[in-house]
């Protein structure tokens, strides 16, 4: 019981650390900066320019919204986006694009912080890009081609805030320093349940018993076996449970900065069970579509997957 009692305060105090001193401070100052710009109009001024560049790859004006919020503020950004796209009559074929592209991109609250743990931004970010639209064309076009695609009256206008002066500032600021820690707060119990099985795992033998058996296979590969425990963590987790378990790893030296960027492509995305299941809560039109859409997904993930093999 001792032992079990450390194994658990350990593994707390490693997730208060890295979600108070890592997660936070990088979710407030990012996700301030975004709802500026919301609120200044630069996101409406983007998103009127590009929809129109990736209307022919299934991705409407709210679904650029979508890749701009999992981009930069989390992945359950888009999923107030994805209600908004069935609600006011996007089609079956759009959503499930939409739905593609955000599972197959890097969600900025597991981005930012694992950047200040050594992942490189900009590559991750330009790829992860890349990712989601090779997702949504895929969908779009391929996986996804006989799903409907008839359309209501789509009413694309973006709500939100708008800081025109000091207080309206200060009153947007205020408002994402507060979901930053919801964010971070609600962060907290899935990294510390992942810590201690991860922890578990180890104690019981189960991870080295794993990882000699697949060795032989990923030496071939050219794949670090290390990679093995943040895999197992990010598919079963989901993403910032897999980033609490780099973290530690790279703290004890079983994990280095290049390893992770190499294989930032395949395990930074929520394309997971945890990323799914939140994502298709949007409504039962987002969740009809999820299938085409995790293949799609597949697809731009792979793309990422070896676009970070050939930077790294």
């Amino acid at each position: 019981m001792d032992i079990l009692i450390d194994v658990i305060l350990r593994a707390g105090r490693s997730a208060v650390d890295l979600a108070l001193f890592v997660l936070l401070p990088v979710m407030v100052v990012m996700l301030s900066l975004m709802r500026l710009l919301e609120a200044r109009g630069v996101i409406d001024w983007l998103v009127a320019r590009l929809a129109p560049l990736l209307r022919p790859i299934g991705l409407t004006g709210l679904g650029v919204f979508a890749a701009l919020q999992i981009s930069f503020v989390s992945f359950a950004g888009p999923i107030a986006t994805l209600s908004m796209m069935s609600s006011r009559g996007a089609s079956d074929r759009h959503i499930a694009a939409t739905l593609a592209m955000v599972m197959a991109m890097a969600q900025a609250n597991v981005l930012f912080p694992m950047t200040a743990l050594g992942l490189a931004f900009g590559p991750t970010l330009w790829l992860s890009l890349a990712g989601g639209l090779i997702a949504a064309a895929v969908t779009y076009h391929g996986v996804g081609r006989h799903l409907s695609d008839r359309e209501d009256v789509v009413d694309e206008t973006l709500h939100h805030p708008v800081a025109e002066d000091a207080k309206g500032v200060l009153d947007v600021i205020n408002r994402a320093g507060a979901e930053s820690f919801k964010i971070t707060i609600g962060a907290i119990p899935m990294l510390v349940l992942a810590l201690v099985a991860v922890a578990a795992l180890r104690a019981s033998g189960a991870i080295g018993a794993l990882t000699a058996l697949l060795a032989p296979a990923l030496a071939a590969l050219s794949i670090d076996p290390a990679l093995i425990l943040p895999t197992l963590t990010k598919f079963i987790g989901g993403g910032t449970a897999m980033m609490g378990v780099f973290d530690d790893m790279l703290k004890s030296g079983e994990a280095t900065v290049a390893s992770m960027n190499a294989s930032a492509g395949f395990l930074l995305h929520p394309l997971d069970i945890p990323g799914v299941a939140i994502l298709i809560s949007a409504s039962k039109r987002v969740a009809a579509v999820w299938r085409p859409a995790a293949i799609g997904a597949a697809a731009g993930i792979l793309a990422r997957s070896l676009g970070h093999i050939l930077v790294a």
